[in-house]
């Protein structure tokens, strides 16, 4: 048994798991798109810097192009290393709270795919405290994108079920989690050198953020 985090017991990979995530890597990595779960629902990952791949996510999903597109790390160095600079608040949000549902907004390298970042030139980014997207991006050695596995419009999917039915045979390789649990979804935050913005209260709340980041400007 292997962790995927190197930190927490809740991050272990068994060996019989290794298969498919080998199996999803490849796949990533061949520029397809491939169904995984998270800690709350399941998710369309690929690898955004290869040409195509957040374009066969648009196109599966049906969603606005204009819209961007998150991320989810192995570990906070890698979600750290997709920003251009990484505001002490983001730091502090992210000993706290990751591995866990917060999505943490920062200001993108300029080298990183336009459909990543937002209209403000930040990137989000969280790293799952669930087994397996933790691995897939660990074994990608890159973030793995982290848009909901559903037709846009549609809501998102604890199971694997409703994935089958809305992308049929479009989608080669997906990861049975099990049935997840759903709930709110992460909690996005902006971080800048001179403060911080809940731009979406998720799983994580209002409070805890303020309470985390008590002495920030």
């Amino acid at each position: 048994m292997k962790a995927a985090g190197g930190r927490s017991p809740n991050l272990m990979i068994p060996d019989a798991e290794e298969a498919r995530i080998a199996t999803a890597v490849a796949a990533i990595r061949a520029g397809e798109v491939v169904v995984c779960p998270t800690e709350t629902f399941y998710a369309l990952a690929a690898d955004s810097r290869l040409p195509g791949s957040l374009e066969k996510i648009f196109a599966l999903k049906g969603r606005d192009a204009a819209k961007t597109i998150a991320l989810i790390a192995a570990d906070a160095k890698m979600a750290f290393a997709i920003a251009r600079e990484v505001p002490h608040s983001a730091r502090r949000l992210a000993r706290k709270f990751w591995p866990g549902p917060l999505t943490l907004v920062m200001p993108a390298r300029h080298d990183l795919p336009k459909a990543l970042i937002g209209p403000d030139g930040g990137v989000g980014v969280r790293v799952s405290p669930d087994p397996i997207a933790s691995a897939l991006a660990r074994a990608l050695g890159a973030p793995i994108t982290a848009t909901s596995a559903n037709l846009s419009g549609a809501p998102p999917a604890v199971t694997l079920d409703p994935i089958r039915q809305a992308f049929g045979g479009k989608i080669k390789v997906m990861l049975d989690g099990g049935r997840l649990p759903g709930g709110a979804p992460s909690t996005l935050v902006a971080c800048r050198a001179d403060g911080y913005e809940i731009l979406r209260e998720g799983a994580i709340s209002r409070g805890a953020i303020a309470a985390a980041l008590a002495d920030e400007v």
